[in-house]
């Protein structure tokens, strides 16, 4: 799952680089992308979910997301990802673990800064249709990598006439599909800088794991 959980920090803070590009998906995701944008930093209360029709298996789960530039704190029970925009934790509490990690070398922990960079030229983006989920009006628009990804595509709920991601869903070539909807969103909120910050000090007991 960690790959995804990457994959929503990068998706959630709109970062996302696509071409051939369809005129109104275009448009939509330039107003997301100028909005969230303008943000000094965020905090995004989500419901993650793993479905598989086929292996009859449903997850779901809460989590948090904090982001402030390239730094973030993701928050599920069994696992917390700490990045200060050059090293990544990953807390694993009941195994009392922590493994270290650079961001910059990490295929799957891009920062939202340097993503448009890294993923620039990958989607092609498509405008689907306006629907309605959970009472919300949305736009709903699907992304579909160009060059090869274990996902073959990701799906974006945008809320209409807010400019701001509902929900998304990633769908993997295995049959499976990781979604993520957004229950509350807070922009500007302060946040401190010890937020993206791994004491050591703080967890005695846990083996770490440096993998630079």
């Amino acid at each position: 799952m960690k790959k995804y959980i990457i994959i929503f920090i990068l998706v959630s803070t709109i970062a996302v680089g696509f071409t051939q590009k369809d005129k109104k998906a275009t448009e939509i995701l330039d107003r997301v992308i100028a909005k969230t944008g303008s943000y000094k930093s965020m905090e995004v209360e989500f419901i993650y979910a793993m479905d598989n029709l086929e292996a009859d298996i449903h997850d779901e789960k809460a989590g948090i997301l904090l982001v402030m530039g390239d730094k973030y704190k993701l928050t599920f029970v069994e696992q917390i990802m700490i990045s200060d925009g050059t090293t990544i934790w990953t807390l694993l509490p009941d195994d009392e673990e922590v493994m270290i990690n650079d961001a910059e070398e990490s295929d799957e922990a891009i920062t939202p800064t340097n993503l448009l960079n890294s993923y620039s030229d990958n989607y092609k983006s498509k405008f689907l249709k306006a629907d309605r989920i959970d009472g919300k009006t949305v736009d709903l628009i699907e992304l579909t990598p160009l060059k090869g990804k274990t996902y073959s595509k990701i799906e974006l709920a945008i809320e209409h006439g807010l400019d701001q991601i509902y929900s998304f869903s990633i769908f993997d070539k295995n049959g499976s599909m990781y979604s993520y909807t957004i229950k509350k969103f807070t922009a500007n909120v302060e946040i401190s800088e010890s937020e993206f910050i791994f004491y050591e000090a703080d967890y005695p007991n846990f083996e770490i794991v440096d993998m630079r």
